[in-house]
């Protein structure tokens, strides 16, 4: 039986001159550049839901290179990168941003949560690209100031200070970088945290108010009154008693990121005591488990 063997698809030409070997179909193609390892080793760090993705970035010669995405480390808190060889090695800094779900462009959010210069082959990051919480404290009032009803007093929290008739904010926290806001919370049942409100400003109201009513205008401090409607299988004002439940406040990215749980990142924490207001309650820092780590290459 005769061997079948396979020719190139180009004929080969001869002449009196010789033979004349036929071109390559991507003679105009270029090697691939050669690829390196990045490798972040992170502590802390959260997972993340709803489909929202972790990026990372590396800045070369001032702009953003993605090193690509991800919603969780690997065990041990790892992850790494496959990432060109001559932009790691011109890589200035790196930067952690979370995007939103369905993103596919090529520029970094401004939802940046960790960041840190190269040092020769190492960056050391942490959070200080958000904040500095650590001179943050928290004081706030059981009250229900938007009705009349003097009797419903424990449904309601408020950040603020009474101050002898002249509230003042009951929030010391520093003003977060573009790309994140302030969020009250209570768990009011067991795993039924539920929102007092989304603020980026210690002396004004928040941004909504879906549980308060509005037969007094609320004060122009974060908070909340549990007087009508339900969340998390609780009905208000039915089971919405704030004495002795833990309050958090909370920093949460500002993406299409539509969670119903605090983000992992709690600069305060306290627990409501038993006496409405005047009685001032206050909250603990808490950012012993910020995230850091190294950046590798």
């Amino acid at each position: 039986m005769m061997t079948k063997r396979f020719f190139p698809t180009c004929a080969i030409a001869f002449s009196l001159l010789g033979a004349v070997a036929c071109s390559s179909d991507d003679g105009d193609s270029q090697p691939a550049a050669p690829r390196a390892d990045l490798t972040l080793k992170i502590f802390d760090l959260g997972e993340l839901t709803n489909n929202a993705m972790y990026e990372g970035w590396i800045m070369v010669d001032g702009e953003p290179i993605s090193t690509g995405k991800f919603d969780k480390l690997d065990v041990g808190g790892q992850k790494e990168f496959s990432v060109v060889e001559e932009d790691l090695e011109k890589a200035t800094e790196f930067i952690l941003t979370i995007e939103a779900p369905g993103d596919n462009d090529a520029i970094p959010s401004d939802t940046k949560i960790l960041q840190g210069k190269f040092n020769g082959d190492v960056a050391d990051v942490d959070t200080g690209i958000i904040a500095d919480f650590s001179d943050s404290s928290g004081e706030f009032i059981i009250a229900t100031p938007t009705d009349e009803d003097p009797d419903n007093e424990e449904k309601g929290i408020w950040f603020l200070n009474p101050n002898g008739g002249n509230p003042v904010a009951g929030l010391k926290l520093p003003t977060l970088s573009k790309g994140w806001k302030y969020e009250g919370w209570v768990v009011l049942a067991e795993d039924a945290p539920v929102t007092t409100g989304v603020f980026t400003k210690v002396d004004t109201r928040d941004e909504d108010s879906p549980f308060s009513k509005d037969v007094v205008a609320p004060p122009n401090f974060p908070g909340e009154d549990f007087l009508t409607g339900n969340s998390k299988g609780l009905n208000f004002p039915a089971d919405a008693d704030v004495r002795g439940k833990k309050v958090v406040i909370s920093i949460e990215p500002f993406v299409d990121y539509d969670s119903e749980n605090p983000f992992f990142i709690k600069p305060l924490v306290g627990t409501a005591g038993t006496e409405t207001a005047p009685t001032v309650n206050t909250m603990e820092l808490s950012i012993t488990d910020l995230p850091s780590g190294k950046v590798t290459r």
